[in-house]
Formats: C-alpha cells, structure tokens, sequence
C-alpha cells in the first residue's frame, strides 16, 4: 500500500494520491497538529471520505508513537538507542510541545455525518485502508433494538420508557447479556456499522444498542448522526465526552440547518391538550387505587410511580396555565408575534417554570411518562408530556450559577426569536377524525415557537467542551466565508479544492429559452404559466434523446414538481419522455422510495432500454446521499432556483435576525445580510444536486441549467468552482442539442462504459450465489475494470445492494429472446468441476426454473449478446446510420438457415433484427410476447394466432418461417405444415427434427456402438472415442469398461449430467425435501471445512433409517472425492460385511433406475455404531 509523508506524518493510501488528495490531507493534519479548526471543501469523487479517515488515523498513531519515543527517551535519560537515528527525528509534532503527554490522552476521532446510510459507507471505505482501530457506531433503540415487545411500540419515546424500565428491572434477556458478550474479541476488533451490530446482537442474543455505548469507552474512532452531537439532550442522554476529542463533521453542508433545528421548539395546542388527557388519566387511576386502598400511601402508590397524587395535580395544573397563557394572546391572522428571546422564561416564569422548579418538573414529567408508556392495554399518547420534559431541557439548560443565569439569558435573547401564532392545522384537518381525542384538543389555539437563528450558539457550545479542533467538510460548502462566519467560532484552516476531472468529462450549459423560444423560469410569478410549463417539458423530453442512459430533473419544490408534471400528463409531454426514458418520480414519503429508485437502477442496467428519468427535488433524499455514478446520472437537468418559501415566518426571522446582526457590526464577526443569506440557500441545493453527476476520476456528466436567472454572474459566481470555468451561455435552444450531443460522442469514445454487461453479470452471480465459486473456477476471464466499478457502486448503493434480480430482470423484448435462446444452446457446454459441484448444482438449479442463468461466465456472455442487439437499436433511435435490407433479399438464406439444426445464437440474433426492421413496433412486440408466452405455456395455438400478423404481406412468409427455430421438437412437424398451408412453403422439416435433445445423443451412441468394434482399440482410438460416447449407456454400468482405460476427465459429460440428477430425484422421493436441504447443507460445509467426519456422520443417518435406502448409501460414494474414498469404502465394507467395489457401486445406480428397487433389506444400525465405536477407538 503506497505511504506518503504529509507535515512530518507518514500515511498510508490504499493508491497512490491526486495532487488534490494530498492537498486535502495536509489541511486535516494541519488542523489536528495545530488544534486549529478548519472548513475544508473538496468535490463530490475526489476520495474526501477516504483522505479524511486515512489522513486522521495516520496522525493519531503518529502522537501515540511520539508519546512512546518521549517515554523512551525518558528511560534512557538522554542516551541515544539507535546511533544513526537520534531521538530528535521521531518527531515531536503531535505532543503539542513541551507539554507533559500520556497514553490516555491519545485523543478520540468523532466522525459524524447526516445520516446512518452516509456513515455505513464511511465505514465500508475504512474497511478498505491498513487502518484498523476500535470502532464504535452509536445509534437510537428504533435502529439499535432488538427486544420485539419493546419494537412494537408506536412512538420513539414510548419505546425509551420501556426499554428503560425493563433494564431497570433486569427483564430484558438481550441487555443482560450485555456485560459478557462486550469484550468478545471478535466484536471489539471487528469494525462494524448498525447492521453489523444488529447482525451480531441476534445471533449472540445479546443488546446492540447497550453493546453500543459499552464499546464507546475503549473506541478510538466513534460515528454517529451529527445531530446526536449538536442537539444537547442527545449528547447528555448518550454521554458523549467531547474534552480533548476531535470533531469531524463529514457532509456538512447541512450542519447549519441542524444547528439551528437541535435548539429549537414548537409547542402546539395538540401537544398540550394530550398531555393533560394523558396526566387526567393517571389522576383518575391513582385516585381509584386511593380509594380502594385502606392503607393509602401518597408517598408509594401503584408499582413503582415515585410521585404523589399532590404532584401528578401540579403539573396539570402547569399545564393548564400553559395553554392558557399561550392562548391569551390575540394573534394577527397572518403575521403572528415576535419577542425576543429572553421573553421566554417571562412566560414559563408565568406558569410557575423557573431555574428553581426545573428540576423538580422534569423529573415529575419523566416519572409520568415512563409508567404512562409502560402500561399495557389501550395506547395513551404521552408525546406531549414528553415535549414539555424536552422544552424544560432545552431552555434551562445546566445548572448555571445566579450570575450566569442571567448571562445566559442574555444570549438567548441575542441568537433566538420567540413566535406565537394561529394554529393553522386546525383548518386543514377534518374535525371528527378522531373519537378518543378530548374536547379541548379540537379547538384551534396558538403555537409557541421557540427559534434559534443563529448554528454558532451551538458550535461555541462544543469548543465549549473542551474540544481539540472541529472539521467541516463537505463537497458542497461555497462560499466558505459566508459559511464559517454563521458558525461564531474562527476558523484558520480553509480549504476549497479543485476536481480530478478533465475537461472533455463535464459539459455546462445554461438554457435560457426553450425549444419554442419561451423564457424558461421557476420564478413565482412564471412558475405556472402555461406556456413555460410547456416549454420546460419540450425542453426534458428533446434532451432525454441526447443524453443517454441516465437522467436527473430536479424541481425547486414538491408542490411545483407535481403541478407541472400534471400538465405534462395532459397535454402529452410526459408521453414524449416516458416513449423515450420511462419517467420515475420521487415519493414525498419515506415507504416507496427504495422501490421507485430501484426501478430506475433496473430500468437504466435493462440493456433494451434507452435509460431512464428521474424527477426530484432540490434538498429532497435523492439529492443528498445518493450515488449516480456512470450511467445511472448522465446528466442533471435543474428546472429552477429553489429559494426557501418567502412567507414563511422562520425565513421572515432569519432574514430580518440577520439584517439586525449586520447593522450591528460587532468587531471580529462578519454577518450575511438577510437576502444574502436567501439566495445562498437556494444555490447551496442546486450545488448539491449537481454533484450526484461526477462521481469519480473517469466519470463523464452535463448540467442543464434550466432557467434564465443563472445567466447572471452574480448567479454563476455562486456556483462550485470546478463547475463555474466551464459554463456556458445558450440562447438557442438548437446549439443546446448539438453541443451536448457532441460532447457524449466524444466522452464515449474516449471513456467507453459498458455498464449494461456488468450489470448482466451481476444478475447471473445473484441468481446463483453457491455455484459461481466452484462451478467454474478457471472459466470466465479476469474482470474489466468496467465490472470492477459496477461492483464497487453496488457495495456503496444500500438500495443496489438490496436488490435480488431474477433470471430475466437484465433484459427484456429482444435482448431477452437473445439470453433464452442462448441459455438453452449453451446449456450443454457447462461442466462442474466434480461430482460434488454438480450434486450441489441440481439443487440450486434444477426443478421448477429450468432457466435459471448460472454463473459469471455464462452472465459475461448473455450480456454482451443483448448488449450487441441493443446498441443496434439506439444508435438507429439515436439517429444514427442505418442499413436497409429488403426482406427478399434475405428470403433464401432464411430458409436455408432454418432448415438447419443446431441454430446458433448469431443467426437468432440477425433474424429479430430483421424481424425488427420490417414490422411495426406493434407488431414486432406482439411476436416477442407471443414468443415469451409460448417458451412459458407451451401452446403453440397462441403463437399461431399472435404469428398470422406475418401471412398478410408476401415480404414476411420468411419470417414466419424463421419462427421455426424457435418452436419446440414435437412441435416442429405441425408448425412445419402450418406454414406450408398458410404460404405454400414449409420450414424444411425432417424427421429428426423432431427428437429431443436427449434422444438425439441416444441416437448418436447408438450410431457410434454400432460403427467402433468391440475389441482392438489403440489408446489414441479410445481416447477419442471417450471424449463422444457414455461408458455407462454402453455397458449399462458393467465393470469391464468403467475400470480399465484412460478417461478424459472433461468428458463423458452427458452421463456426468445424468448421474447427479437421478440420484438427486432418488434421494428426495426416498427420504423427502427436509432431509435433502440437510444433505445439501452437509455437502456445502464439507467442501469448505474438508471435515470428512462430519459429512458421513450426517449422510449415514440419512440414509440408514430405512433399510430400503442402503442403496442410497452405496451410490453416494461415487460422490467423495479421491482423497476420502478409502475411508468411506471401509465404512461401507464394514457396514455390509463385504467389498464393495466400484463396478457394485455403479450397478446399484443403475439397479435402481432400471427397476426402481432397493438392495436387499440389512440389518445395519447396529454394524453403524459397532463401525463409529471403532473408529473412534481407533
């Protein structure tokens, strides 16, 4: 592994590094050494997450290995250890000078990202260096929990309550094992994600989310959601110590929002309303018990609730005061009001919530809504008690001393707005929804809002802490300046690095007017025009022609996407993309999503298809974390410029926030004015949306910008700086479609991707994951690089690697004709590689789906077959040149072709295209599927009728002719007389024609027994002869020729074949489908562990239940290798009493299939244990 030496630290890269690599991680060392914070911006597939971890582990084993070198040195007091290495050059940058340094200050690394998908594929590129550290993925109980009682609650904080009550009593068998199974050494040296851990704590019974917080303490390297780290309720609740640790934010382009999120509150009518019904309820239930009660405690009442009837009262009554004091206010219908942000301890102080009572309060709250979650019965919504325990966290935070309460107090005021206003939802829902809700949360009130205005009152918050440097980083974080002095702290390190791409590999374009000449614009005001609606679908479907494979559309807005693509639908621009690139749309909700990408991943691989269209929205899933790379994204189309919504009052706030902190002009701290601000936040979603396109050093894309207003410079200027030196500036839309069809041309030739192959590929090794390794080990041919990035986009895409193809998800129509067609000629060239393969094959691949594609081999050449067929038709789709044949031309050479056997797939392949080039795509289509329905039902009556299309016009008798390569051997005769009746001509049938595979070899053996003589052969006749004829059909399994003469090893197929299939129906009609499964599993953990024991253990009780099954026994041994056949032949001598030879073994095979009888009845389970008594003995 190459190792580079960046600011007097070694680090190892898994390839040698770009320039901008190299640059990138001498900006992370820089910051660790220097305890500097720093803002690094590198592009999306320049390895950013690869150079952080490799750069940051390097650094943290450098300090530890300085901290050794000190300790040494102190040992030696002064003396050198090695002459020609002084002390001196073992570096002393990471023990921060002259300060006093131990092992236990070696700081931690916290990596946190958005979301658990982005940090699983930070860990899949851990995986991928020499690093090795100690790992630990911190996760919620919804990810992390596996005690089934406790998942199927409702809410997230009900399932808090009561896995917390029952690790408070011990109940909950998976956190008791917690203890024991957290220092298995296979789990601490493991690096593991969520799924790992889930993985780990089924199988071990034991808590992934205990286990979790357990191995924080020995970790060096802890991932988690970054809001864990800023929201500080999360970071008490999972006791995060941050003194010393250095904080990485990985996609920190959304660190801002969260910041801001993590410290605010909205506090609805319907939050106060279900926390009174939720604590009336209890009030009720613990009076009941007062009552009943003789010997009434207030002190201990009902199983384990600690507070008394007297406080259960004063929190309803808090909690009446609440509503009434929110509602007391008269809001404006539209515009709310506005205090600052110390007005919100004046309104808790109102309602008897203070610094004093806090406490008091919340342990009230968490008392209350732990017994409320964990009774059983009828569900009580405890969301609301649970928001005011989080608001009482959030706004009296600490324990803060007199004086710096008011400190605090005063911060507030500076960074947060209080706003009340209507609760508009009331008109929105239905009103009688809901029977159990009480009466007071149907009526409208006003919601409290609680919003922080500035993401620096929680970054001062961690250097707070004690941190040793925070890293941002992200592909998307231009203007840097702008972004670090939102955040309040400094920030002395910078970076904004350039991409590993070339200039043919990206193309730029802004179109400022459609095909028709309309003004393209997502403006308000433009927005639903008609016209511009119109002319935007005109503009989407012409550059879904020339852009090919995959494409991305990303609309400002939800609303906006859906109404336009209303009108598409109506007015039939939909219809152009969808008959071009089928149309696939972003769900609002979370459920569909997977499904919906998937589609597209499968519609984009399909090699018969021209690619796919994605629409989505700007700051939506697909934008974020997604990866598009090479075909899947090869170009992003952006409608429009998606700016937050103008009235809504938190955008009001922030910009009116930000215009009165500018005024300020406080020394040391540049604020964004308030428009500023807006437009950052619509270009910062387009710059995300543009980086799902390049996505590594060989990746080729184009960005469309769809909308007048990026025209202007102050627009571009606020583009990524790999993108802005290569835009350029279209008026007419005709120069738009012929630059960009130019530019693909050229990237294709210089960067050929066949992407489609590789994904065929993928689906033959899915479709027979337990084959592909042993069937053919030296088979297929290394992998391309092409394959090679396929696989490494699978791994990194969840929704890719989730994805279980069958045999014919690759292709479909022509292409899938081809791979069947294929599939059945090239059937009879596989060869497993011994008996046992083939045993375990017939398995897998036998039965119900005799289509099934096996293995890599056959998937590489299936897929270069549909491949050549569809590159046929898109470069004639596309325009391109295309050779016309009359069909009387080809008439002849049709006839003759099929009138052959043996039809290869080249000719099937030429006749579809012909096929193709003469009919209507109706009816072309209607052949296919009638093809497809007859390989599938066998009725020949529907091709039949589906095929007379072809007797209409004289041109195409041929092609109905050519149909008979398809029609199956005892269809041929009727198929043949058929066309003779229909067009005068039949299909030059034969009575051979008419035989099956199977009796075609009969026939063939047949012919050659009855042509070689019997004695006399040289040695070279019969190896010659071997590698033609089935010793066993000769003679019918007798010893005389299965023991004596040299056999080729690949030969003999056919018997080979029919060897492991009879015995395979033997074994399942004898001792049923369970006890196979277990033959099966014995055969596949034998050839992996070599364990002979093991395996007969298992066959031997397999087949000795039953007397009549002995034989099953006998015949098995044709199935161990060479190695182990002494042994199992002793154990079947000393199991009969008797040699048991080879040629016995054969007869017994052929004894059964001839007769369907066992050998005689044995008094074998006795002569079993006396044999494994001795053997082990022995």
């Amino acid at each position: 592994m190459p190792s580079l030496t960046l600011n007097g630290v070694t680090v190892n890269f898994p390839f040698p590094p770009y320039d901008c690599q190299k640059d990138y991680m001498g900006k992370v060392i820089e910051c660790l050494q220097k305890k500097q914070n720093g803002v690094l911006e590198s592009p999306t597939g320049t390895g950013k997450t690869l150079c952080l971890l490799c750069a940051t582990l390097a650094w943290r084993e450098h300090f530890k290995d300085t901290i050794s070198a000190r300790k040494i040195a102190e040992k030696l007091n002064g003396e050198e250890m090695f002459p020609n290495t002084p002390m001196s050059s073992w570096g002393t940058a990471a023990t921060d000078g002259a300060t006093p340094t131990y092992y236990t200050d070696i700081p931690k690394i916290i990596y946190a990202s958005r979301t658990h998908s982005q940090l699983a594929q930070v860990i899949s590129e851990l995986k991928n260096t020499s690093y090795s550290p100690k790992v630990c993925v911190l996760g919620s109980r919804e990810q992390l929990c596996i005690n089934q009682e406790v998942l199927r609650q409702e809410s997230n904080h009900v399932k808090v309550h009561m896995c917390r009550g029952k690790v408070s009593t011990r109940s909950c068998v998976y956190y008791n094992n917690v203890e024991e199974k957290s220092t298995d050494k296979d789990l601490v040296k493991s690096i593991l994600d969520v799924e790992d851990l889930v993985k780990f704590g089924n199988k071990q019974r034991v808590c992934p989310y205990y286990l979790s917080r357990s191995l924080k303490q020995q970790a060096d390297v802890i991932f988690m959601p970054y809001n864990y780290l800023l929201d500080p309720k999360s970071r008490r609740a999972h006791n995060i110590e941050l003194n010393g640790a250095v904080v990485i934010f990985d996609e920190a382009h959304n660190v801002e929002k969260t910041c801001e999120e993590s410290t605010s509150f909205d506090l609805t009518p319907y939050d106060v309303a279900s926390a009174i019904s939720a604590v009336d309820r209890l009030l009720v239930e613990q009076s009941k018990e007062a009552t009943v009660s003789e010997d009434f405690n207030v002190e201990t009442l009902n199983s384990g609730l600690k507070v008394n009837i007297e406080t259960i009262a004063k929190i309803k009554q808090i909690l009446l005061d609440l509503e009434a004091v929110i509602d007391s206010y008269d809001v404006p219908s539209e515009k709310g009001i506005t205090k600052s942000g110390i007005f919100i301890y004046e309104l808790l102080e109102r309602v008897h919530l203070t610094y004093n009572s806090k406490t008091a309060v919340y342990e009230a709250l968490e008392q209350i809504t732990g017994h409320l979650s964990g009774q059983p019965g009828i569900f009580l919504n405890t969301s609301g008690l649970q928001k005011l325990a989080d608001i009482i966290q959030l706004v009296f935070c600490g324990e803060p001393s007199e004086k710096d309460r008011q400190q605090q107090m005063q911060t507030n005021t500076a960074h947060f707005k209080v706003h009340i206003h209507r609760d508009k939802s009331y008109h929105k829902k239905p009103q009688s929804t809901d029977v159990w809700a009480s009466s007071s949360s149907k009526k409208q009130g006003n919601i409290l809002s609680y919003w922080c205005f500035s993401p620096g009152f929680s970054m001062q918050d961690l250097v707070n802490q004690g941190v040793r440097c925070i890293i941002l980083t992200s592909g998307t974080l231009s203007p840097l300046s702008s972004f670090t002095c939102e955040m309040r702290i400094p920030f002395p390190v910078s970076l904004e690095n350039g991409h590993v791409i070339e200039r043919d590999q990206i193309f730029v374009g802004i179109i400022e007017r459609g095909p028709d000449g309309v003004h393209l614009s997502s403006a308000f005001d433009r927005r639903f025009l008609p016209e511009n609606m119109a002319s935007l679908g005109n503009t989407v479907a012409n550059l879904s022609r020339v852009i090919p494979d995959g494409l991305l559309v990303f609309f400002p807005s939800f609303p906006l996407m859906e109404k336009t693509m209303d009108f598409w639908r109506a007015n039939g621009h939909a219809d152009r993309i969808e008959n071009v690139k089928p149309m696939f749309v972003e769900p609002k909700g979370k459920g569909t999503f997977n499904e919906v990408i998937d589609g597209y991943y499968n519609k984009v691989n399909d090699p018969t298809s021209m690619g796919g269209t994605f629409f989505a929205v700007c700051r939506g899933k697909a934008s974020e974390g997604l990866d598009f790379a090479d075909t899947f994204g090869r170009g992003v189309i952006i409608t429009g410029l998606p700016f937050p919504p103008k009235m809504d009052p938190r955008v009001i706030l922030k910009m009116q926030f930000l215009d009165e902190m500018s005024r300020k002009k406080t020394p040391g701290l540049k604020y964004l004015s308030g428009q500023e601000w807006y437009k950052q936040q619509a270009f910062r979603a387009v710059n995300q949306a543009i980086g799902r396109v390049i996505r590594h050093k060989e990746d080729y894309g184009a960005i469309l910008l769809c909308d007048q207003r990026f025209k202007g410079s102050g627009a571009r200027a606020q583009l990524p700086s790999w993108v802005r030196p290569y835009v350029r500036l279209y008026e007419s839309f005709g120069n738009v479609i012929r630059d960009v069809s130019q530019f693909f041309r050229v990237a294709q030739k210089m960067r050929p991707l066949v992407e489609k192959k590789a994904a065929a590929q993928s689906c033959g090794t899915v479709c027979s994951p337990d084959t592909r390794s042993s069937a053919f080990p030296s088979g297929s041919s290394s992998q391309s690089a092409h394959t090679q990035k396929a696989k490494e986009l699978d791994a990194h895409l969840p929704s890719l690697k989730r994805r279980r193809l069958n045999e014919h998800s690759g292709a479909n129509g022509m292409a899938r004709i081809c791979i069947e067609y294929e599939c059945e000629v090239q059937e009879s060239q596989k060869r497993p590689a011994n008996l046992l393969d083939a045993l375990e094959r017939g398995d897998h691949c036998g039965g119900e789906d005799d289509d099934a594609v096996v293995g890599e081999e056959k998937a590489d050449r299936l897929s270069t077959l549909s491949l050549q067929c569809d590159k046929r038709m898109d470069d004639e789709m596309r325009g391109g040149k295309r050779k016309i044949k009359l069909v009387q031309e080809q008439k002849s050479r049709l006839s003759e072709d099929v009138s052959g056997e043996g039809s290869s797939s080249s000719r099937v392949r030429s006749f579809l295209a012909e096929m193709k080039k003469s009919l209507s795509q109706f009816n072309f289509d209607r052949i296919i599927q009638a093809l497809q329905t007859y390989k599938k039902t066998d009725s020949l009556d529907v091709l039949l009728t589906e095929a007379a299309v072809l007797t209409e016009d004289t041109n195409t008798h041929c092609l109905l002719r050519g149909l008979y390569q398809f029609v199956r051997p005892h269809h041929k005769k009727r198929f043949d007389e058929k066309c003779q009746q229909l067009t005068g001509q039949g299909c030059g049938y034969k009575p051979n024609h008419a035989l099956s595979v199977d009796e075609k070899k009969a026939l063939m053996l047949q012919s050659a027994t009855a042509s070689q003589p019997a004695v006399g052969l040289t040695s070279s006749t019969w190896t010659s002869t071997c590698s033609q004829l089935n010793t066993q059909q000769l003679n019918k399994g007798g010893p005389h020729l299965n023991q004596q003469g040299p056999r080729d090893p690949q030969t003999g197929s056919a018997s080979k074949r029919d060897v492991p299939a009879a015995f395979l129906a033997d074994v399942k009609k004898a001792i049923g489908a369970e006890k196979s499964a277990r033959l099966f599993q014995a055969i596949q953990s034998y050839k992996k562990t070599d364990s002979y024991e093991e395996l007969v253990t298992t066959v031997v009780s397999l087949f000795t239940e039953r007397d009549e099954d002995f034989n099953l026994l006998i015949r098995f041994s044709m199935f161990i290798p060479p190695r182990h056949k002494k042994q199992y032949k002793e154990m079947l001598d000393a199991l009969i009493g008797q040699s048991v030879s080879a040629a016995e073994v054969h007869a017994a095979s052929e004894d059964h299939q001839r007769q369907g009888s066992s050998s005689p009845p044995l008094k074998t389970q006795s002569k079993i244990s006396s044999f494994f008594s001795r053997s082990q003995r022995k």
